[in-house]
């Protein structure tokens, strides 16, 4: 197993070095610069600005420079959007913002969505399972989007019970909205997923012989039956923990909780070249992780996989 990870660690640097590269050509492939505003600067100042930021370089020189001097030292430069600010810092205030709504949400989910799954598989065909679908149906119709601001509009405005945006050093009560409506969806996904895996394996051979033995339907179904039922989610779970944390964007608007989602959207809107950047490392770097956690993990719940 270390073999691999190791193995699948260095295979992640080409990964990343490609889409580096990629995001890189398209980015200066669009219209403009990041200095373009609706009164066009003097060719001088804009000859200065491109001069003191680098972008007066061959496209490969800039990319190389890049790739060597920020993406390999992990200094991806100043802002040129934000001016009081590095790359960095914006890391480093909006990122543990995300991580903390974001990995609530992804428990919230997970345990959420595999008991409604669980439960609508064991009682296929009755009032729970009904239940447990028509609860997943409807939380997949509603979107962070839309989930976001109904819970305002039930819980800020109507009722009063919480703020309606704000982050306050991550306070319970900032919390629960962003994670309710962030996880919803997730929720659904996982529930469905769930059951279809827990009923195709609910029919195998070894779970009708392990019924016939007379064990314990508790025991057949959570030491039998749950575990290979898992296999599929925890493939799902990997890309979907990285889709809370980058995906999170609608979340931070509404409830302005000063995530990285809103600085990754400035980014593109403004040009903001080395935050496009950083976002896009960030985001491979950590789909490529938790791709490996989720492999890893399902060689531990199946010991008959090995790699």
């Amino acid at each position: 197993m270390l073999v691999y990870a190791l193995r699948r660690i260095l295979v992640a640097i080409p990964t990343l070095l490609a889409l580096i590269a990629i995001t890189f050509v398209l980015m200066y492939a669009a219209p403009g610069t990041p200095f373009t505003t609706e009164k066009a600067l003097p060719p001088e100042i804009m000859a200065n600005l491109n001069a003191k930021y680098g972008l007066a370089d061959p496209l490969l020189v800039q990319l190389g420079r890049y790739i060597w001097c920020s993406a390999c030292c992990f200094d991806f430069g100043p802002s040129y959007f934000y001016k009081d600010q590095s790359v960095a810092d914006i890391i480093r205030q909006g990122f543990p913002v995300t991580l903390t709504y974001g990995v609530y949400a992804f428990l919230l989910a997970s345990v959420a969505g595999i008991a409604l799954g669980l439960a609508a598989a064991v009682r296929q065909n009755t009032w729970l399972d009904y239940l447990a679908v028509g609860v997943s149906i409807g939380a997949q119709v509603l979107p962070n989007f839309v989930m976001a601001p109904i819970l305002v509009l039930i819980f800020t405005v109507w009722l009063g019970w919480l703020p309606g945006g704000g982050w306050n050093g991550g306070q319970w009560e900032n919390i629960v909205m962003p994670v309710i409506a962030l996880a919803t969806s997730f929720m659904a996904s996982i529930a469905r997923l769930t059951r279809s895996s827990m009923l195709e394996v609910l029919n195998a051979n070894f779970v009708r012989t392990a019924r016939a033995k007379g064990l314990p339907e508790r025991t057949v179904i959570f030491r039998h039956a749950l575990r290979p039922a898992l296999l599929p989610i925890i493939s799902y779970l990997g890309p979907t923990f990285v889709a809370m944390i980058t995906g999170s964007v609608v979340i931070d608007v509404i409830f302005s909780t000063g995530g990285i989602g809103m600085f990754m959207v400035n980014a593109a809107f403004n040009r903001d070249y080395p935050v496009i950047m950083a976002s896009t490392v960030l985001t491979g770097a950590l789909t490529i992780l938790f791709s490996l956690l989720a492999d890893i993990a399902y060689a531990w719940i199946d010991p008959k996989i090995r790699y």
